[in-house]
């Protein structure tokens, strides 16, 4: 697991101190050995965290006459299958890991090496004979790889934002519409940037720079295999590609351990790990005070079942204490709170091994959302009668202040009822609907952003009708916009590598494979792992329906963050910058501390934007924020 970097000019030699300062921000994804390398019109810079072959897995990694050179930041499951299939056909493959079988990989199948590669990675590899740089990205954009042009001659990647804002080349300039898209969604989707000028290779892309022009070629996308099965041949047939998928990422030179979370998937995880090791899995899990919040029940039902070595870390008086190092992880904005305690417990894990494996892709496999069965529930709904009882259950205080409620959840699937089919989808995933947004721009910033879009446009062409369209949608866009960009940035601040069974591209295939009674039953879905897993899991777990890792956000921001709200969102900075309308900003703040509304949600997406800005576009660490907003 490592940081990238690097620059390919289209004429003379890049500068090598540029990529010297990129690396310098990537640290935290490989502290263990480093180095920048030049090649001609190209220079590569690489962070390792060492997890496979410590003694010859060193970057870059090159061929027998070093023409063709990469540098790697991932991990390749079949990399074993691979090298002796090379050492076969001659190639003098170095070391003992994956990482060096990739430039000898490309010189047998040029742009096609990506089909043979299993596993998640980010890939820079350069052509020296033919003057070709070349871009991968894994299939469901587990790795992250962005790029930018600096000076309009010069190609500039890295696999995080912060490295590119070292280069003297690159503006620090927001792009509204991009974070007109952020508020809506609370992430930045694919296809935009927070700033200006960037890019990143979508997942299961290949960007290649040849001859002076760039092109982007898709080698990947998920499709289901047509295959007729009784139900006890797909039950076992999950099993054994499960299990597999787990087995295959139990490979490291370095301790190792699971991230428990105690819903279905992470626990199906540790019961695999449990069968496949001969020593106590270590497993690790982060609850909060509040109990309608905590997980940390389930988890220790798992973990006892199989006697791992576990351990607990709780998120609660110390969230501001948090707050800084978050802003500095994510160099984009992020307005998904689950970041936080994942953020935390990422720490306490890194604590006493390298490598976690987590559950990560068990929703978008095998259908675990609630939203699947609200989307179908919806359409059967009448749009005149959902609008009455969304308003009649909006009086009960509960279905104001209290997301996990039942009457909460339940007004928000009677407003999306009432809406058409084509928005209904976005709705549901929607933060700041377009009203509320133009509210809060000012007139200026409006002007500049343009045409406002909803959640459903941006979120892509409609899906095909059923569950698995609702899968592909959010393969294309939530897991990898969202939650995988999540995992990477809050695990490898901390030089902690994840690693998730179910986004290997056969479970996934699999997944999306399957008969849709196998996906969702009434409300329950992922009811294949139910059933394929039933022996192995805890009852209480095994029926439990999907949580999330959810956050008190609605409290905190009645208490813990109320003051710290306040103090950022109102700062002068705000109406000096001349985009927010702070009297609107003061009404959500208002409302939500009076109860007559909960805005957790929105008003951590705002908090989360603003820190941002201050600290990755203002130069203004959060530290200083705080001190300056308090004075």
């Amino acid at each position: 697991m490592c940081g990238i970097c690097g620059l390919v000019t289209l004429e003379g030699e890049p500068d090598p101190s540029w990529v010297d300062s990129m690396r310098a921000r990537l640290r935290h994804r490989g502290p263990d050995q480093a180095s920048t390398d030049l090649y001609g019109r190209c220079a590569l810079g690489h962070q390792r965290l060492i997890v496979l072959d410590p003694e010859t897995g060193e970057q870059p990694i090159a061929n027998e006459s070093g023409d063709v050179v990469a540098v790697f930041n991932g991990e390749l499951y079949n990399y074993r299958e691979l090298r002796a299939e090379l050492t076969r056909r001659g190639h003098e493959v170095r070391g003992t890991g994956d990482s060096p079988v990739i430039p000898h990989l490309y010189e047998e199948h040029g742009l096609g090496f990506v089909h043979r590669l299993s596993g998640m990675f980010a890939i820079a590899l350069w052509d020296a004979r033919r003057q070709r740089l070349v871009l991968a990205r894994d299939r469901l954009g587990t790795k992250p790889l962005l790029f930018t042009w600096t000076h309009g001659r010069t190609l500039a990647f890295a696999s995080e934002l912060k490295a590119l804002l070292e280069l003297p080349g690159v503006r620090r300039e927001v792009d509204l519409g991009a974070l007109d898209a952020y508020l809506a969604l609370g992430y930045v989707p694919a296809g935009e940037h927070a700033v200006e000028g960037i890019r990143k290779v979508p997942p299961g892309h290949l960007l290649v720079l040849e001859e002076g022009h760039t092109r982007l070629e898709r080698y990947w996308e998920p499709e289901p295999r047509a295959a007729e099965r009784s139900d006890e041949e797909w039950l076992e047939l999950v099993r054994e590609t499960v299990g597999a998928a787990v087995r295959r990422r139990l490979m490291a030179d370095v301790p190792l351990g699971a991230l428990l979370s105690g819903g279905i998937d992470s626990s199906i995880v540790v019961a695999e790990m449990a069968k496949a090791s001969p020593e106590p899995v270590r497993t690790f899990t982060v609850g909060f005070g509040d109990p309608r919040y905590d997980e940390r029940e389930h988890a220790r039902a798992v973990a006892e079942r199989y006697g791992t070595r576990h351990e607990e870390v709780v998120v609660e008086s110390d969230v501001a204490e948090l707050l800084p190092q978050l802003v500095e992880a994510f160099d984009e904005p992020f307005g998904d709170d689950a970041a936080l305690p994942l953020y935390a417990v990422c720490g306490q894990a890194r604590r006493h091994v390298t490598v976690a494996l987590t559950g990560d892709g068990g929703d978008e496999a095998f259908a675990g959302y609630e939203r699947y069965f609200a989307q179908g529930a919806a359409s059967r709904v009448p749009a005149p009668l959902a609008r009455i009882s969304a308003q009649a259950l909006g009086i009960l205080p509960a279905a104001r202040r209290e997301p996990r409620s039942t009457a909460f959840r339940a007004a928000r699937f009677l407003r999306a009822a009432a809406t058409s089919a084509a928005s209904r989808y976005g709705g549901l995933m929607e933060v700041f609907p377009v009203a509320a947004r133009s509210e809060l721009w000012t007139e200026d910033a409006r002007a500049e952003i343009g045409r406002q879009r909803s959640a459903a446009e941006l979120l892509g062409p409609a899906p095909p009708d059923g569950v698995r369209g609702l899968q592909l949608l959010d393969m294309r866009t939530y897991l990898p916009d969202d939650l995988l960009l999540q995992a990477d940035i809050a695990s490898m601040a901390h030089s902690l590598e994840l690693r998730s069974p179910f986004l290997d591209h056969e479970v996934v295939e699999l997944g999306l494979s399957l008969p849709e009674h196998l996906k969702l039953e009434g409300r329950m879905g992922k009811v294949v792992l139910r059933r394929g897993f039933a022996e192995d899991l805890p009852p209480s777990v095994a029926a439990r329906g999907k949580k999330g890792f959810g956050v008190p956000l609605s409290r905190w921001f009645r208490a813990e963050l109320r003051e710290l709200a306040s103090d950022v969102l109102l700062d002068r900075r705000v109406r000096e910058r001349g985009l927010l309308r702070v009297e609107a900003v003061e009404r959500l703040l208002a409302d939500h501390v009076a109860g007559r509304a909960d805005h957790g949600q929105r008003l951590w997406t705002l908090l989360m934007l603003e820190l941002w800005q201050r600290q990755h576009i203002e130069r203004e660490r959060y530290v200083n924020v705080l001190s300056a907003s308090r004075s």
